[in-house]
């Protein structure tokens, strides 16, 4: 009785080590296995492109998990506490604003699209009709700040100090304003177009993004619109060294493939383009 009592002890503990180890092994990413990836994205177009690589990375054997915010900050605490395995939100300016600011070891694991931001206004048909004093509403993100002004700039309606970098351009920077244009600069970037359908102030600039979750087009919709030569590069953002991570490589191939960039041309006809490297 004692011996049969002893082969079923060792029997339990060598199934529960089997068990352990299968459960890491489905975790380790090893081939026939599945490994557990978790990004964090806005809604839109973010989320959408993700979901759209689902499929794609199973294949790969990654099971992609979405976590979807509507603000520009919780996505790296996310990643920085380790709630995420990567982001997908941001562009290069922001990131690097983001990671002077608050110090996070992050890096870009490669850039996936560019969201050209837009001018909108229900009162004027182009930036060349704006009068005299008119009111322009923008985001409060400072990283933001360049970036808008660079096209108004490029508009010729304003222009900034030459020697600086424009991609941290400040207000304070315009050292020419022709129409003595009001920079209202107060507001979160989500709540621009509210702002705009509730028809405040001359003209309201927009990231793409926020705009096409709000219905908006930004290549029709727009009285102007940044090129698309823009430095602005959405990227998938991780904590440093995980850029060499299988899954993370994985993830940046897929969405580089031929399938995804044409889904982003497709669905999105210009108001956000893909990139590839």
């Amino acid at each position: 009785m004692k011996k049969i009592l002893s082969i079923l002890v060792a029997l339990t503990v060598l199934l529960t080590l089997g068990a352990c180890g299968t459960s890491e092994e489905k975790s380790s990413g090893d081939d026939g296995k599945t490994t557990k990836l978790v990004v964090g994205a806005s809604p839109v177009p973010h989320a959408e492109i993700l979901e759209k690589a689902k499929p794609l990375l199973k294949e790969k054997g990654i099971d992609l998990e979405i976590k979807t915010f509507t603000d520009y900050v919780l996505p790296n605490k996310a990643l920085d506490s380790k709630e995420l395995d990567a982001n997908y939100f941001q562009h290069i300016p922001y990131l690097n604003a983001q990671i002077k600011e608050f110090g996070y070891d992050f890096v870009s694991a490669g850039g996936i699209h560019i969201e050209p931001i837009g001018v909108y206004s229900k009162k004027y048909k182009s930036l060349k009709d704006l009068p005299n004093g008119a009111h322009l509403i923008m985001s409060n993100s400072v990283a933001d700040h360049g970036r808008l002004l660079s096209l108004l700039e490029a508009q010729g309606l304003i222009k900034l100090k030459d020697g600086i970098d424009k991609t941290k351009a400040e207000i304070k920077d315009v050292v020419e304003n022709p129409k003595n244009l009001e920079f209202d600069a107060d507001y979160e970037a989500k709540l621009l177009p509210q702002i705009f359908n509730n028809n405040e102030g001359d003209a309201v600039l927009i990231n793409s993004n926020y705009a096409i979750d709000a219905g908006l087009n930004p290549v029709e919709d727009s009285i102007a619109i940044e090129d698309q030569d823009s430095p602005y590069v959405n990227v998938i953002a991780v904590r440093k060294g995980d850029e060499n991570k299988e899954a993370i490589k994985a993830l940046v191939e897929v969405l580089h493939s031929k399938e995804i960039q044409d889904f982003i041309k497709e669905k999105y006809k210009g108001a956000v383009v893909p990139v590839s490297e």
